[in-house]
């Protein structure tokens, strides 16, 4: 064992790793650290590479440990291994930048090793940047939603994928939310996922108003369950599959089965958990990466509600003006802006 604050190497997915201060805590609720860390994400190699492998990802680290200040990086570093593998990425406004891809543990390592607690995915492979293969359903608890109003409507919105022919998975993201993973077949891009999205939040609405939401603006939402389309729209990343929350307790955003859905306690699924979990129960989302979905069903429904006479839902600021999108503009501001 190497010295208090002395580095060392190790050899993950064939490369040599140094870890610097691997006794450095990272998540003071139980002590854990930096090469707790490392531990971990070597422990749940199987299922965590089959969920971020090859995808571009943003990284947010915390170099002080979950207690302390954070900042997003998705330029890599200066100083990464040459054999580090990275792709071209863009932001709404057409900036690039050079972002790591998940290739393989060593990669992962070797930003947890940087301080990075969480990392934030693309919903594409960087080999096919084209094809966004995920539709990702992020269940926003507004003020006043309990983990219980979170847990029905991802059994809503599970009933509405069934009745589409659809499957869809479920995981924690390890704070207050849940997020629901739909794989889909190549041939539709983020704009085209974002619209199924949309319309998948406005029929959920429609049927279970008192309980779901598709309101963008937070003064409409109520005590509602937000569906959040926007997770979907081009260059927006979800927090990955099997990371580590930034969180004193260590808490993972843990995939799940859906019979589980009722007990499912996401301060309970920390880094010192889960292992035990994915060695008792393997990957609850093995199945998901074997049955991809066509998203024709949720494109007929956007088609309809376009024909219907409505807009598209409003976009998030950082985008340019959209076709057929709504003033971008609170309902109350826009009741006291002067006409004409």
């Amino acid at each position: 064992m190497a010295a208090s604050g002395e580095s060392i190497v190790r050899e993950i997915a064939g490369r040599e790793i140094k870890i610097s201060n691997p006794d450095k805590v990272f998540f003071t609720k139980r002590g854990q650290t930096k090469l707790d860390l490392i531990d971990y994400y070597e422990a749940v190699e199987a299922p965590l590479m089959a969920a971020m492998g090859g995808r571009p990802t943003l990284m947010q680290r915390f170099p002080d440990g979950a207690s302390g200040k954070s900042f997003f990086q998705k330029r890599v570093p200066k100083g990464a291994p040459p054999w580090f593998d990275t792709t071209v990425v863009s932001t709404p406004n057409g900036t690039t930048s050079n972002a790591m891809v998940a290739t393989d543990l060593a990669h992962v390592a070797w930003a947890a090793q940087m301080g990075c607690l969480g990392f934030h995915l693309w919903p594409y492979k960087a080999a096919e940047p084209a094809h966004t293969d995920e539709l990702r359903i992020d269940l926003d608890p507004s003020p006043g939603i309990d983990f219980e109003d979170i847990r029905t409507a991802a059994r809503l919105v599970q009933e509405y994928f069934d009745e589409l022919g659809m499957t869809a998975f479920p995981k924690t993201t390890g704070s207050r939310g849940l997020h629901v993973f739909v794989k889909l077949l190549p041939g539709w891009d983020s704009y085209q996922v974002r619209a199924g999205a949309v319309a998948l939040a406005r029929e959920l609405e429609r049927r279970h108003p008192d309980r779901l939401t598709a309101a963008w603006w937070k003064e409409e939402r109520g005590q509602r369950v937000f569906i959040d389309f926007n997770q979907n729209a081009p260059h927006k990343t979800v927090f990955g599959a099997w990371s580590v929350r930034s969180r004193v307790g260590a808490q993972v955003s843990t995939p799940f089965r859906w019979e589980e859905l009722d007990g499912i306690d996401p301060d309970v699924l920390t880094m010192d958990v889960v292992p035990d979990r994915v060695r008792t129960d393997g990957d609850p989302w093995a199945e998901m990466y074997e049955t991809p979905n066509s998203l024709a069903p949720l494109l007929e429904a956007h088609q309809r509600d376009m024909a219907n006479g409505l807009q598209d839902a409003p976009w998030p600021p950082v985008y340019p003006k959209m076709p057929n999108e709504p003033p971008r503009v609170a309902p109350s501001r826009a009741r006291k802006e002067p006409s004409g």
